[in-house]
């Protein structure tokens, strides 16, 4: 499965006072660093972060990331969109790989 999320923190932190500057990327950041040290295929931009694997890997590294944003407000939204086709790997890549082929043929 392929696994699209986006996850951010609201509200000020229990440790003290959210950040002047209504950034989000010390959050971000953090929860891009877990899904890295994961080891699973990954990928971000400037909106979201894909992370392909298997439903509980996947879903483990998701809830290990929001976590880890929680240091950062009080509440943490989540955004997560997921493309479940069991039995192919690679997708990460592969469906970029085809997309690109299909334009090349029109």
């Amino acid at each position: 499965m392929i696994v699209a999320f986006s996850v951010a923190p609201s509200g000020a932190p229990a440790s003290g006072e959210a950040p002047s500057d209504d950034s989000v990327h010390d959050a971000v950041a953090a929860a891009v660093k877990v899904v890295r040290e994961s080891g699973l295929p990954n990928r971000t931009s400037s909106m979201f972060t894909e992370i392909e694997g298997d439903w509980d890997a996947v879903m483990d590294v998701v809830k290990l990331a929001t976590e880890a944003v929680g240091a950062y407000g009080s509440r943490v939204s989540l955004v997560l969109k997921a493309d479940i086709r069991p039995g192919f790997t690679g997708e990460l890549t592969g469906k970029l790989d085809r997309l690109d082929q299909a334009i090349r043929n029109l």
